[in-house]
């Protein structure tokens, strides 16, 4: 079991992934997949997004189309399985990994991401989103118990298992050195990251200054824990609107996201200083689920600084600065979501990066 990301590259240097969301076509998205790994990019995060695309599909065909990239679910909302079945997938995709990869003693090329849902999709399927930083913190220790391979009974308000472990019979029963992540937006549980996982996937849509404030409360949160910062690994979820021939339309793509954030999840859009009358405006316009003509009528009441002030976008010079950014905030592997239809031009941005 991992307990600090010594088997992952070291905070110190910078990596690169891609997250994939259900924006591209799926045979693109595995075509990309090769492609970045051929150009240096580490991992990717799938998005297990809205009732769109299953993260745990996607990353399996990722392993298998790939040798070496680290793949991660980004994040796994963790109302909608057993912590015994999370673990049970998990072992089987470190296996896969491993198998495809062909290296039994390599490091795991899968990594655990855990989110505690959002509204309005979760009370719309019947989810009570109770508690969760006490229930995020009782599936992660459970799981964690589970990933050692020895039986595990765990009694919480939450997560009850009575004399479970992962039942591998004919496979490789050595412990699985697969690393837990919190997908965490507040306080309060950018603290738990900290404190109880190997590392933290930082939310996107967020402004610089939001990052620096957020990495802060993790290293809170390790200290609790005897961590120091370094131990805890910081990916962050940061979208890409890039396009050298067309830097308006990358704006105007970057902006139709920003009023999707606007309008369901403004808590996230006030922590980084959107003023309220524009989240106001743009809620007046959109509604959930929202229609094409929605986003592209509240893109239009939004001015450029916001997506600037959110994210990477413009100019391959403009995205590359942008990113700079983050890293000096924090950012131990910018998580690149390409929002144009071509992401070619993002992995190439990147591929040099010094």
């Amino acid at each position: 079991m991992i307990t600090s990301m010594k088997d992952a590259p070291h905070p110190q240097s910078v990596r690169f992934a891609l997250y994939m969301q259900d924006k591209h076509p799926l045979a693109y998205e595995l075509e990309m997949a090769e492609y970045a790994e051929a150009h240096g990019f580490s991992e990717i995060w799938q998005a297990d997004t809205r009732l769109a695309r299953d993260c745990i599909v996607m990353m399996s065909a990722f392993l298998t189309r790939t040798k070496r990239l680290r793949i991660g679910s980004g994040v796994l909302p963790i109302w909608t399985r057993n912590p015994a079945v999370i673990a049970a997938t998990w072992s089987t995709m470190w296996e896969l990994g491993k198998q495809v990869s062909g290296d039994p003693d390599a490091p795991s090329r899968v990594m655990l991401g855990l989110g505690a849902w959002w509204e309005p999709i979760a009370s719309r399927v019947g989810v009570k989103r109770e508690r969760p930083l006490q229930a995020m913190r009782e599936y992660v220790e459970a799981i964690r118990q589970l990933f050692t391979m020895e039986e595990v009974t765990y009694q919480g308000e939450f997560v009850k298992l009575d004399r479970v472990r992962l039942d591998v019979v004919f496979g490789d029963t050595r412990p699985r050195d697969i690393p837990i992540y919190i997908g965490a937006t507040g306080d309060k549980m950018l603290e738990l990251s900290g404190e109880i996982c190997d590392g933290v996937v930082l939310n996107y849509v967020v402004s610089v200054d939001y990052i620096k404030r957020a990495v802060d409360l993790v290293a809170k949160g390790a200290a609790k824990a005897g961590k120091t910062l370094d131990q805890v690994d910081r990916p962050e979820l940061l979208v890409c609107a890039l396009s050298d021939d067309d830097p308006k339309a990358a704006y105007f793509e970057a902006k139709k996201l920003v009023a999707y954030y606007l309008a369901t999840e403004p808590h996230i859009m006030k922590a980084s200083g959107v003023p309220d009358d524009l989240i106001a405006k743009v809620q007046r316009v959109m509604g959930w689920p929202a229609t094409e003509a929605d986003y592209i009528a509240a893109a239009k009441v939004i001015p450029d600084d916001v997506p600037r002030m959110l994210m990477a976008v413009g100019t391959t010079d403009e995205c590359v600065a942008k990113v700079r950014e983050y890293i000096a905030a924090g950012v131990t592997c910018p998580i690149l979501y390409p929002l144009m239809d071509d992401i070619k031009p993002v992995v190439d941005a990147f591929a040099d990066f010094s």
